[in-house]
Order: structure tokens, then sequence, then C-alpha cells
């Protein structure tokens, strides 16, 4: 059974930063390739990063790139998103996604495990 919890969401102005964190129950961790997604109101859900377990590979949305860094720690079992210059666009519902093979994948379909969510409100 693999759980993925995270947390860090909240409420910032634009230009702020915050940084989420996703903790993943499970031996196999380091075997996962991990990911975030967002979902805004009304909106489906998009890919925003992911890092393959084997070499730490990193692959990010265009809309967020140059923004937004993830990182893993395997000894730790969590998977941060720091988000730098956040704007009213990246308002959402943050998923923390975990999959077992080492491809990484931008689409919701390939991923098996999912969080609940965390909320990230942009506003002034």
């Amino acid at each position: 059974q693999v759980q993925l919890v995270e947390s860090g969401g909240g409420w910032v102005q634009p230009g702020g930063s915050l940084r989420l964190s996703c903790a993943v129950s499970g031996r196999t961790f380091s075997t996962y390739t991990m990911g975030w997604f967002r979902q805004a109101p009304g909106k489906e859900r998009e890919f925003v990063a992911a890092i393959r377990q084997s070499d730490r590979t990193t692959y990010y949305a265009d809309s967020v790139k140059g923004r937004f860094t993830i990182s893993r720690d395997n000894a730790k079992n969590t998977v941060d998103l720091q988000m730098n210059s956040l704007n009213p666009d990246d308002t959402a519902t943050y998923y923390c996604a975990a999959h077992t093979s080492s491809t990484i994948y931008t689409r919701t379909a390939a991923y098996e495990y999912w969080g609940q969510g965390t909320q990230v409100t942009v506003s002034s």
C-alpha cells in the first residue's frame, strides 16, 4: 500500500514563494517516479513537474519552467516542489503522484498513486 500526503499549501501574494512537500509511505519509494500536478476550479488536472527515481532527471511544464523546482529525498521518502514568483494563474489544488516506471510521464493516467491534494492560492 502506497500513501502520499501533501503539505505546505496556503495563501501567498503574487511574486511570493511556497514550498510543497509530499511524504510517501512504501518501502520502494526510491524506485518511484514522482510527479506534481495541479487542478484549478473548472479545469482539468494538469502536469506541473516530475522527477525520475534513478538519476533525478527532472521535467517541467512550460508554464512553470524557471520558477518551480522539484526535488526528492529518498532517505526521507519525500518529494518537494519549490514554487517561486507565483502568480494568480498558479492558484490550484496541487497533487503529488507516483508511478513505478522509470519513464517520465506528463499524463495523469500514467500515475498509479495520488495524494489528496493541497490548496495553493495566489492573490493580493
